[in-house]
């Protein structure tokens, strides 16, 4: 099926609920307009500061499947030349909304990320990727562009679900039967559930979802060619999932284009 194709109509409608589909406010973009900001890669820790550049001022960045209204805008007031690039015109909306109210110039692309063609080689010094790759069905040609569209010395931030969360049934109601390990791993929507619950879920208009495993999610960047200089675990609540009482539920890597 065209993956790409529902996941960009199942998110414009779920951008009317998800909590990062909430705009940031005026007050977040004038402190980043001083100096002042932060961002997540995952669900709550922020990106420690040193893996930006020092100063963000003339930095080319890509918010790589990061539309939403909350990345992009702090990066813009902070100083950046940002593209915001996702699957979602409804989340790009929100980037393009924050611009306008705001003055600042984001350069609005959609399309997927595994597909990066429109985009020179070296174009970016930054590429700013949240967790989002488990929409994506595969993982390594999304590295390689990512390789491919970054200058020398420049690095990519990307946040990662821990894959350890695909092997739950968390549509079971029982939680002692939640907990119990039920999917192999790499992990499907599409192959690892049946097809009543699926054909559900797609009625349903919830995106479609893929667990990577930490070889393809880490060793993918590896094997395009980057090497990693930082690494951070993240936990989430336990209202969305009850996984977070014993794990980091996500992940964020730092990874440079020597």
């Amino acid at each position: 099926m065209d993956v790409a194709g529902f996941n960009s109509k199942a998110w414009d409608i779920t951008a009317e609920t998800s909590e990062w589909s909430v705009p940031v406010d005026s007050v977040t973009i004038a402190e980043a307009r001083r100096g002042n900001w932060s961002v997540v890669l995952t669900p709550v820790k922020p990106v420690p500061r040193e893996w930006f550049p020092e100063r963000m001022q003339g930095v080319d960045v890509l918010c790589l499947a990061s539309g939403g209204g909350q990345q992009a805008p702090v990066f813009a007031a902070a100083g950046a030349r940002v593209t915001s690039f996702d699957n979602s015109a409804e989340q790009l909306e929100r980037d393009r909304m924050v611009a306008e109210r705001e003055g600042l110039e984001i350069r609005i692309e959609q399309g997927d990320a595994a597909d990066l063609s429109r985009f020179a080689d070296e174009s970016f010094d930054l590429i700013f990727h949240p967790v989002s790759n488990v929409f994506f069905p595969e993982l390594q040609p999304v590295w390689n562009e990512a390789f491919r569209v970054l200058r020398r010395g420049g690095v990519m931030l990307a946040g990662s679900m821990n894959p350890v969360i695909f092997m739950f049934d968390f549509d079971n109601e029982d939680e002692s039967e939640v907990m119990k390990a039920k999917y192999a791993l790499p992990y499907s929507d599409l192959t690892s559930k049946g097809p009543e619950s699926l054909k559900k879920q797609m009625e349903s208009n919830i995106p479609i979802e893929f667990g990577h495993t930490l070889e393809q999610q880490i060793g993918g960047q590896i094997d395009a060619g980057f090497v990693i200089t930082g690494f951070y675990e993240d936990h989430w609540s336990d209202d969305a999932t009850i996984l977070n009482r014993l794990t980091a539920t996500s992940m964020a890597t730092r990874a440079l284009k020597p």
